[in-house]
């Protein structure tokens, strides 16, 4: 990158120089964040790279790479309003949401053409990608070392019909990916450990960061990308690399969710009763439907499950409480009248 950088080059668009008032217009100036660390972040401005400390106040914590904030010079003054957030629910018992990425314009779904590929986990990265406002791309890894890459492309496409799917050798993408990675356009790279990302971030951006062997036995991988950068591409766009992720768990994608199950979330709405749980109701029309072969009972689990995630997850700390102590009562309930029964 060139010691001055074009704001436009980095992504800036009219809606955000719209949120500037008069005064920050003066006396501020735009950058993009490119790093997060614990008490400082690194950023990118017209005059080239930033080392810059929160404002007072504002935890890093709240900062998402990608996102475009206002800095005086050496402090980051605010953050500027996001397109569009990459989040998910945070590991542990508590409510917060973890942010992955800012301001993506495009989400490359990275699967591998082995055992690591997975229908379900792909449907989580399309709900998190939609609810996200961000569009989504299927990139296969490894077709070059399978004898039959068009089964998995096929494969693939059959999780989503309208979602473009690329299969590709990780190393040597060429230009199957230019249409989503031009300069100002933003990417990133969502995917479990293993399949492929760090090598095709690699020839994305004619960087050499190191990669790590998978197992034979379920082509599963170690982490190699610890944290999340924004790096430039050869292309003349932005990548966000995003670390292997063991678990990704939704949280207020119910949009994301009935938009790559629109199939089903039509059929439900067609069911005699506005509370049919699809099971056994006389009239559900997503039984119809699974009766008559035009639907696999195993989506209609996957589309449930993400549901019940993303509902529990979207809980405050205070529901979710309120929950565990109402089941408790239950419990209580249901040993007292045993007790009961039992003369006790």
């Amino acid at each position: 990158m060139t010691d001055t950088t074009p704001l436009a080059s980095l992504g800036w668009a009219p809606d955000f120089l719209r949120q500037l008032t008069l005064d920050e217009l003066s006396t501020l100036s735009p950058c993009r964040i490119s790093a997060v660390h614990r008490a400082r972040l690194e950023a990118l401005g017209a005059t080239g790279p930033l080392s810059l400390s929160p404002a007072p106040g504002l935890c890093t914590a709240e900062i998402a790479v990608g996102d475009w904030a206002l800095y005086d010079g050496t402090r980051l003054v605010r953050l500027l309003e996001r397109r569009a957030t990459l989040a998910r629910r945070a590991a542990g018992t508590g409510a917060a949401r973890q942010l992955i990425a800012a301001n993506v314009d495009t989400l490359f779904l990275t699967t591998s053409c082995n055992a690591d590929f997975n229908p379900a986990r792909i449907e989580r990265y399309l709900a998190l990608a939609r609810a996200s406002g961000v569009t989504p791309v299927i990139v296969l890894t490894k077709a070059d070392e399978s004898p039959e890459p068009e089964a998995w492309q096929a494969r693939a496409e059959a999780v989503d019909r309208r979602v473009a799917v690329v299969a590709l050798d990780a190393r040597a993408p060429g230009e199957r990916l230019a249409d989503w990675a031009r300069a100002g356009q933003t990417v990133a790279l969502l995917g479990s450990s293993g399949v492929g990302k760090t090598t095709l971030a690699n020839a994305l951006t004619g960087e050499a960061q190191a990669t790590a062997p998978i197992r034979a036995d379920d082509a599963k991988g170690r982490h190699t990308t610890t944290g999340r950068h924004l790096r430039a591409l050869v292309s003349g766009g932005w990548l966000i690399d995003t670390p292997g992720m063991r678990e990704l768990r939704l949280s207020g994608a119910e949009a994301g969710i009935a938009a790559t199950f629109d199939d089903l979330d039509t059929l439900a709405r067609a069911c005699r009763f506005h509370d049919c749980t699809h099971q056994t109701e006389p009239g559900c029309a997503v039984q119809g439907a699974i009766a008559a072969g035009a639907v696999d009972p195993a989506r209609l689990l996957r589309w449930q499950k993400l549901q019940r995630e993303d509902r529990i997850n979207s809980e405050t700390l205070a529901e979710t409480h309120a929950r565990d102590r109402a089941f408790d009562r239950m419990k209580r309930g249901v040993l007292r009248e045993k007790s009961r029964l039992r003369g006790e």
